[in-house]
């Protein structure tokens, strides 16, 4: 992987690449062991990392947790160079009108002749024709500022992380046995700093195949690393329905394969099994 900077990003993305790599390095990991302590794929952060496209705000959340950074400075970062990357950052406000403070003598009522100067089409007379230029100008430039205050905000925030305070991880869509059946990135259980690894075991490929707890949301699923087509993954628990998750096609290769959650309010004797299209079934428990 090269570490130029990236030719079609911005230099606010082209920032974040560059400090997303900064932690990479910090972390003495390689891109497959990144791959295999994270939700992405080693394709995937070499695209992040060399700014060819822009990282979610998980991946950049989970690679913080990885180097023991705190969130909030990269985290601000990521929401300017999402305006960037999303052409929101470049739309412009309206020409803001100047209110007229008199009268001119245009405005006024009578009859004039024809200046010597070049005439605005369709000129608006009297007070009523002022006023909605005025507020009109009022408006276009409270937009103005509100958009400026903003901008400003995020920018003191990227450069002065002590005067950002951690955000509360957002409510999950389900808990425990509510959780069966549906994926934790989906439902907002998969956030680096709520879960916890309950068990790890090494396959004969050097990945690893986990079951991962979520606190917040008290649901389980299995984790493999990385898997070729054919291959399945389970999770169960004593007394419950099994979930699994199968890699199906390329696209389910190239992340790791991560099963549907089941309720995991007891902790206890969660199982999870790999079973490679070529091979033996490999199972341990918590």
């Amino acid at each position: 992987m090269t570490n130029t900077e990236p030719s079609a990003a911005g230099p606010v993305c082209a920032r974040l690449a560059g400090e997303l790599r900064h932690l990479r390095t910090r972390t003495g990991l390689s891109m497959v062991a990144l791959a295999q302590r994270t939700a992405y794929s080693k394709s995937s952060w070499e695209r992040y990392l060399n700014g060819k496209q822009l990282a979610p705000r998980q991946a950049v959340e989970a690679l913080c947790t990885v180097a023991r950074e705190p969130t909030g400075r990269l985290v601000a970062l990521w929401e300017l160079a999402d305006l960037e990357w999303s052409g929101r950052a470049h739309t412009t406000a309206p020409p803001v009108a100047r209110p007229d403070a008199t009268p001119s003598d245009d405005d006024r009522p009578g009859d004039h002749g024809p200046s010597t100067g070049h005439a605005a089409p369709g000129p608006v007379h009297g007070p009523s024709g002022r006023r909605h230029r005025g507020v009109l100008a009022v408006v276009c430039a409270v937009g103005l500022t509100a958009v400026t205050a903003v901008t400003a905000w995020l920018h003191t925030a990227v450069d002065n992380p002590t005067n950002t305070a951690p955000a509360a991880p957002p409510a999950p869509g389900c808990h425990a046995r509510t959780c069966a059946g549906h994926k934790p990135t989906a439902m907002g259980c998969a956030m680096p700093s709520q879960e916890q690894v309950l068990g790890e075991q090494r396959l004969s490929t050097g990945t690893p195949l986990e079951i991962v707890y979520s606190r917040q949301c008290r649901a389980a699923w299995a984790l493999v690393g990385t898997a070729r087509i054919g291959d399945v993954l389970t999770v169960s628990t004593p007394g419950g329905a099994p979930e699994q998750a199968k890699a199906a096609d390329k696209y389910d290769t190239e992340n790791p394969l991560v099963t549907p959650m089941i309720d995991g309010s007891g902790r206890t004797g969660l199982r999870a099994c790999f079973k490679p299209a070529d091979g033996h079934k490999k199972c341990f428990h918590t």
